[in-house]
């Protein structure tokens, strides 16, 4: 939704470059963490456990959740210089609506809208 709706709050475009880095690493991460956890649970490793013992076999699919919960991390520093970058440099949209679809009121109004446009 971000990256939907930026346009119309700022009047500029994240780059989609960017946006793509970003979407593959969350993705990525995201599911190398929980889906390794989802097979964990299926082995039979315990939930809410502070510890485990070594014996039990989970050491290593944790190893692999935990470089996915460091890559889900990591995922957002693209996300931020985007915006970062978007605000400080990016250029103006020229169009009102930006994606094309205009079938909407607040599309058709200008971006970013005047105050107190509705």
């Amino acid at each position: 939704g971000f990256y939907f709706w930026w346009p119309k709050f700022t009047g500029k475009m994240l780059d989609e470059r960017l946006g793509k880095i970003h979407f593959w690493t969350l993705f990525v991460g995201f599911h190398t963490t929980f889906l390794v956890q989802h097979w964990l649970g299926a082995e039979g490793m315990p939930r809410r456990y502070a510890d485990y013992l070594a014996a039990d076999g989970f050491t290593a699919l944790n190893t692999v959740s935990t470089i996915g919960a460091f890559l889900l991390g990591v995922s957002t520093l693209p996300f931020l210089h985007n915006v970062w970058r978007t605000a400080r440099y990016g250029a103006r949209v020229e169009v009102d609506d930006p994606w094309g679809y205009g079938r909407s009121l607040e599309w058709a109004t200008s971006c970013p809208p005047p105050r107190h446009n509705f």
